[in-house]
């Protein structure tokens, strides 16, 4: 993630998802992986949809708040915590690499991860939230990898008992590339006893939400994720 991100069609997605499993009964953390803004690309832009009834009327309160900061110019994620867009317990310090060493990224990473798991202990529901999804080799401690996450640091959540949900980008491979991938992750060590759930958002710059249920959430979150595409939702969310 990053702010100037803040409001655009991926968050309206992201956090009308999220809504739903709050809906539901079960508490959230948002992990946001915040690195800095970059300006080589003209992502965040996408923000039409705050001019588009068939999106509002996915959810109203969440379009109208999201409109608001927009609008605003305050495109910072801080303007997403609001118990009024989703009450939640979030971590946000910035994961930043510059200037550093592989040796001071690498321990930097730890401690990052380490206040993130504390942060967010005891919370029902995980979501992070990297700018692209599982690290890649090509990414594997180079200065890019704070726009992953690693595989331990998701199963590091789910030791401690929360459900994990991590977005994940579509770059150009099929879906079952990535529904592999998630296979994978889920038979390594530390997701014992979990089941896969897995959406993808359909609308502009596609992108999947992928679950690690823990057994105690697994009726709920499929009851939840039933009821969300059973209202026009579905007009931009599929299962996988």
């Amino acid at each position: 993630m990053q702010n100037r991100y803040t409001g655009d069609i991926g968050d309206y997605g992201k956090l009308g998802l999220l809504r739903v499993l709050q809906a539901s009964g079960l508490s959230i953390g948002v992990n946001w992986y915040l690195t800095p803004n970059e300006d080589h690309n003209s992502d965040g832009r996408h923000v039409n949809y705050l001019h588009s009834e068939r999106f509002r009327s996915c959810d109203e309160a969440l379009w109208l708040q999201l409109r608001q900061i927009v609008n605003s110019g305050r495109r910072e994620v801080s303007a997403l915590q609001d118990r009024r867009i989703l009450e939640a317990t979030f971590f946000s310090p910035v994961l930043d690499f510059s200037g550093m060493s592989k040796a001071q990224r690498l321990s930097h990473r730890e401690k990052w991860h380490r206040s993130a798991l504390a942060s967010l202990s005891g919370t029902d529901v995980v979501f992070v939230d990297p700018d692209n999804g599982l690290v890649v080799p090509s990414a594997v401690e180079t200065r890019k990898e704070n726009k992953f996450v690693k595989p331990k640091e998701l199963s590091d959540y789910y030791r401690k008992g929360s459900s994990v949900i991590y977005y994940q980008h579509k770059a150009r491979r099929p879906d079952e590339f990535y529904i592999e991938q998630h296979s994978l992750l889920l038979q390594g060590d530390g997701f014992e006893g979990s089941t896969s759930y897995a959406l993808k958002f359909r609308t502009t710059s596609q992108r999947y939400y992928f679950f690690a249920v823990q057994p105690r959430h697994k009726s709920t979150i499929e009851d939840a994720m039933r009821e969300m595409m059973s209202t026009v939702w579905s007009n931009h969310f599929c299962v996988l």
